[in-house]
């Protein structure tokens, strides 16, 4: 479960450690920290979304299009990708990242590393995080995001993946 007042490295506008800090106290003050977030898609292509569950301290019942969470202090973007696939979908995978920016939606400003991963079908989400998941395709996602109430990273996060992808093919 996403523990707010986790400790997180404060970084500045390049992305370069300033210092340790609480995550609590990051989102108080606007601090810049990191979060890696994993665009999950199956060998078909399609996109794994989830709602998440009422537990949690962050967002709660609202759908999102990525898995992930803050980096923990001395962790890479991919390390945290990693750790958080494992625990919120029991996913072992290596994440590709793809790129970062500055994303200052949300509770606060902070460093989104947005990786991808071709995951299995299967995934066995950890119920503390997740109350619902499902695969769609880029055409139903798009009609989701307009429906649905998702996490305010998720819009940003999958139109810059999307625009990404464009771009690389």
């Amino acid at each position: 479960m996403c523990d707010v007042d986790e400790l997180v490295e404060r970084v500045d506008g390049q992305d370069r450690v300033l210092g340790v800090v609480s995550r609590r106290e990051a989102i108080r003050a606007g601090w810049l920290h990191r979060v890696a977030v994993t665009m999950c898609r199956d060998e078909r292509g399609r996109i794994l979304i989830h709602r998440r569950s009422e537990q949690v301290s962050r967002f709660p019942g609202l759908y999102e299009v990525e898995v992930g969470g803050a980096a923990n202090v001395g962790e890479s973007y991919e390390q945290a990708a990693a750790r958080e696939l494992a625990e919120e979908l029991g996913i072992r995978a290596l994440p590709r990242l793809l790129f970062t920016f500055i994303n200052c939606s949300g509770l606060s400003p902070h460093w989104l590393g947005v990786h991808e991963a071709v995951v299995p079908d299967a995934v066995a989400p950890d119920p503390d995080e997740v109350a619902w998941h499902g695969w769609l395709t880029e055409p139903e996602l798009w009609s989701a995001l307009l429906e649905w109430r998702f996490t305010p990273d998720s819009h940003e996060a999958f139109s810059r993946y999307l625009a990404f992808r464009t771009a690389q093919s």
